[in-house]
């Protein structure tokens, strides 16, 4: 695994030093398998915050592990990038889960995840009622997602974006695709229902944070494949989240958004607060192609009763077009 990360010898000595040691190597454990805060790693560990603050201090430090903010909670995750990641890896699958100390450690995570669980259990029930009416109104999940998955493929691509992820449905959708995934909410009781699924189906390759969808907390040029499903209708200026979410693709990147197309239901504003009633082709097109992105596929998907009543989902697919320009470039001054 660490063919394609060579390290020098004062690197390697670096790392193995900073995860060579026992707290360290359990908290390494703890934190491939789920994003947690110094909370939950004292709770897990019995061992003081002081103490858990400075291990993560060190490991942080050695890029074996990252920190991400969410309110006034931090939280920590096995880093994604790097020799770091690869070489922690490597450490953590060495390590037998049967050993007495991390199966323990294990059980107690079972534990912390299981109370994420409730908690994001007692807000769904709360909400399920609006949910599950407004999906009454449109095609089923089912065919969305089925449409979604041949629009963009069976290539594993390397890295993935969902925003406004909700309860982190498109993450686990992708999951056998993408390397590393990250979904961002604004809502934090959607992120504890999101984090408590991810925990559920034992998916370590992706996370969910807190951001704002104007102004994202993540470096430009990023990701492969950007998603914004069942959001923009929410946004009193939609055009900004798209723009903003051009900004997060690689050169080739994708960017699939999925919402309704116009409809004349307007008691969606007050009981679900939609700020706008669907998009036509055209208005989420123009929008893609000021960002400079080229369109390659738009697709309806009409509900079975075509009353009034039920809701047309449309999903727009673009990419960007910068290596593709480049290779048109190169191909004629080869021609030449």
């Amino acid at each position: 695994m660490l063919d394609h990360y060579k390290l020098g010898l004062d690197e390697l000595v670096d790392l193995l030093k900073a995860a060579g040691e026992h707290t360290r190597m359990r908290l390494l454990a703890l934190l491939s398998s789920s994003d947690l805060t110094v909370t939950d790693l004292t709770e897990i560990l019995g061992q003081s915050q002081p103490r858990i603050s400075r291990h993560l201090k060190l490991l942080g430090e050695a890029g074996l592990i990252e920190r991400y903010q969410e309110g006034a909670w931090a939280f920590f995750r096995l880093t994604s990038e790097g020799s770091g990641s690869h070489l922690a890896r490597l450490l953590i699958d060495a390590a037998s889960r049967k050993d007495q100390i991390l199966a323990r450690d294990a059980e107690r995570l079972d534990g912390v995840k299981h109370a994420r669980a409730e908690r994001a259990q007692s807000y769904f029930s709360r909400n399920a009622a609006s949910w599950d009416q407004l999906r009454s109104l449109h095609v089923s999940d089912d065919k969305v997602e089925g449409a979604l998955l041949d629009l963009i493929g069976q290539t594993p691509f390397d890295s993935m974006l969902d925003l406004g992820t909700g309860t982190g449905r498109i993450l686990q959708l992708f999951e056998g695709l993408y390397r590393r995934g990250i979904g961002v909410d604004a809502s934090r009781d959607m992120l504890a229902v999101a984090r408590s699924n991810l925990d559920r189906s034992g998916l370590s390759h992706a996370s969910v944070r807190h951001g704002d969808i104007f102004n994202l907390p993540l470096d430009r040029d990023s990701f492969d494949l950007v998603t914004i499903h069942q959001v923009l209708h929410y946004l009193q200026s939609p055009d900004a989240a798209i723009a903003e979410a051009a900004r997060m693709l690689r050169p080739s990147g994708r960017l699939a958004i999925v919402d309704f197309a116009p409809h004349v239901l307007d008691r969606l504003r007050e009981d679900h607060a939609h700020m706008r009633l669907g998009f036509s082709h055209e208005t989420i097109v123009d929008a893609l192609e000021a960002c400079g992105l080229d369109v390659e596929k738009v697709v309806d998907l009409k509900p079975d009763d075509a009353s009034g009543e039920k809701l047309t989902v449309t999903i727009w697919l673009a990419r960007d077009p910068r290596l593709l320009i480049a290779d048109d470039q190169t191909a004629q001054t080869g021609l030449a």
